[in-house]
């Protein structure tokens, strides 16, 4: 009974000692779990984003291994850094959503980054496949970015104005010459190439070690032949072939096209979601005004490069050029105003118009301007060829051409004495028909008539030909100014264009235009911007056109005007004018000619002329001749 007793009370401790094992094996399972493999994914994707690996346990490689091998293979990605996100995991691999911003779009694939439980943790075995599913050892990724190339300038009939052409870039490469004799080297260039010396050697000498510093650009065809040759002698110096948005010639319509080029200081900081440093942008002209719409959207390929050099396209944003600016230039025609300029040492401007249309065919601006542009936005008194606006108002006030109007040596008027020119034909003095007047372009005949005018009668008259009424045209244009007379004096001089009297080349050539026309011009340039004749101009009758046109072709006939008399084609009406103005204490005088020839009305303006018909006449004729 005992020895039972004692076997039975041995069997209950064992049986006691066993549950009390097993609830210890119970609690240890219950506080002693297995790591999560969702900790271990999510660590590995915030690892692969920062480029920190601290936190990631590996099979067989060590954090601080895996972080250079991972620098290796995105180091061609440049600056973009990846989202990367833990999906499902499992005790064999994490999957890894991958999502890289490339050129505006999205590449987004997934990896398999296989998993390990080893002394209770999860670790990665590491590859370049949990980069990318198709890296092989040796394999990097490499970003491309694909210009999309800015949008073209196009004129009449189509014809690209500003489009890629091909130049030359001549500089400094670093990595070509010891950073010791890198400014030396800059200076030499600089002075083959006829730029500042000093500012540049010091931005070669501050630039990295494989930096190209770029000195100058040249059009292909226009590169001196001493850079050509003498370039290849400077250590470190080096030609790059490009092709750049540039017009035919490097002054074709320059004040009004405008330039293109890297952008400023102030313009990223004014807009720095859309220009970034190194950028190229309009900075002037149209190219600023319509930047937008002529810039391109950049876009990129991405590659894995083997050890080789092999490429492997795994991703591609095609790029996307810019949208065209359609003007009505005509570049024959803008050429030929430039040629006819070209030789002008005062500042000068030629506009050339299609009565037709409105068109602009030309606007160009002489050598003397320093890049102003004179010919759509200049601010100046027209002299006699405003004679063409007062003649339309005289019509309306009752004159006719056959008029008797009084052609004296001289004038009153409160007291100023206004004459004509000093070589006015004595032979068209006395009183003669208004035809005659407008002709030989008598001051005093015009301003004896100014009793027949009401206020507003002038004004009214510059808008019936496209003066004195501002448009939005898309471009910097000046439609000219007619404003209240202040005095008898001052209404005297605003009838033969002096006064407070206002007008730009173009404005002169839409009035012009509106008389060949039979009807108020009102000029455009860029395609896009629609224009109407506003409703304060009174349209021209038909008589009114009649008698404007028949005295403007006296004027070429037996007027101040015969130096178009010859040119080929159909008849030109034209107007002569000079302006007299102030500068520097003397009394100077601006040089005018308007004329229209079938299809086209031009205005031709220099500073400084002797008359209208010696200085600006010859131009004009140029031009027309050239137009044929």
């Amino acid at each position: 009974m005992r020895l039972g007793r004692r076997l039975s009370l041995a069997t209950a401790a064992l049986a006691i000692a066993s549950t009390a094992l097993a609830a210890c094996d119970a609690a240890d399972k219950v506080t002693h779990p297995d790591p999560d493999p969702d900790e271990a994914a999510t660590a590995l994707a915030a690892a692969l984003v920062s480029g920190d690996f601290g936190d990631v346990a590996f099979t067989d490689e060590t954090p601080e291994d895996v972080a250079a091998e991972y620098a290796k293979v995105v180091e061609g990605m440049g600056d973009l850094t990846p989202a990367v996100t833990a999906g499902d995991t499992t005790d064999k691999a994490a999957t890894l959503t991958w999502t890289w911003p490339i050129a505006g779009e999205e590449w987004t694939y997934t990896t398999q980054a296989p998993l390990t439980l080893a002394d209770d943790e999860w670790q990665v075995t590491w590859s370049r496949e949990v980069v990318e599913p198709s890296l092989r050892p040796g394999t990097v990724l490499d970003v491309t970015p694909i210009g999309g190339g800015r949008g073209p300038v196009l004129g009449a009939d189509g014809v690209a104005l500003v489009t890629d052409r091909p130049v030359v870039r001549f500089g400094i490469d670093r990595s070509q010459v010891p950073a010791a004799r890198a400014g030396r080297s800059a200076r030499r260039l600089a002075q083959l190439v006829d730029v500042d010396a000093a500012p540049y050697a010091k931005q070669v000498e501050a630039a990295g070690e494989k930096a190209f510093v770029e000195a100058i650009v040249f059009r292909k065809d226009d590169v001196p032949v001493a850079v050509a040759r003498g370039y290849q002698a400077i250590p470190g110096a080096l030609a790059v072939p490009d092709d750049v948005p540039l017009a035919p010639t490097r002054d074709f319509a320059a004040p009004i096209l405008g330039t293109v080029g890297d952008v400023t200081a102030e313009m990223v900081e004014k807009d720095p979601d859309r220009y970034q440093p190194g950028d190229q942008a309009g900075l002037s002209g149209l190219q600023a005004r319509y930047d937008e719409q002529l810039q391109g959207t950049d876009g990129a390929a991405v590659d894995a490069v083997a050890s080789d050099g092999r490429e492997r396209e795994l991703f591609r944003v095609d790029a996307r050029q810019g949208e065209p600016l359609k003007l009505t230039l005509d570049e024959r025609l803008q050429l030929a105003a430039e040629d006819a300029l070209s030789s002008v040492r005062p500042a000068s401007a030629l506009v050339a118009i299609r009565p037709s249309t409105g068109a602009i065919v030309a606007a160009a601006n002489g050598p003397g301007n320093d890049g102003y542009n004179t010919a759509t936005f200049g601010q100046l008194a027209p002299g006699s060829t405003f004679k063409s606006v007062s003649s339309l108002a005289l019509l309306r006030a009752g004159l006719a051409p056959e008029t008797v109007v009084p052609c004296t040596t001289a004038i009153v008027v409160d007291g100023k004495r206004f004459e004509n020119y000093d070589d006015y034909p004595a032979g068209a003095l006395g009183n003669i028909p208004l035809r005659t007047a407008i002709a030989n372009s008598c001051n005093t005949a015009v301003i004896s008539q100014r009793g027949k005018l009401g206020d507003g009668d002038l004004a009214a008259a510059a808008a019936s030909l496209g003066l004195g009424i501002d448009h939005d045209l898309g471009f910097p244009a000046y439609f000219g100014s007619v404003e209240p007379p202040a005095s008898e004096t001052e209404a005297a001089a605003d009838l033969i264009g002096q006064g407070k009297i206002l007008a730009s080349p173009m404005a002169m050539a839409t009035v012009i235009a509106s008389v060949q026309a039979g009807h108020t011009v009102v000029p455009r340039l860029v395609r896009s911007v629609d224009v109407s004749v506003p409703d304060e101009a009174e349209p021209l009758t038909g008589r009114e056109t009649a008698a404007l046109r028949s005295m403007l072709r006296a004027v070429v006939t037996s007027g101040s005007g015969r130096v178009l008399l010859d040119v080929p084609g159909p008849p030109v009406i034209a107007k002569t004018g000079t302006a007299e103005f102030e500068r520097g204490g003397k009394l100077l005088t601006h040089a005018w000619m308007i004329a229209a020839q079938g299809d086209l009305a031009v205005a031709v303006f220099v500073d400084l002329g002797s008359s209208g018909s010696g200085t600006a006449g010859p131009i004009l004729e140029a031009f027309l001749r050239a137009a044929r």
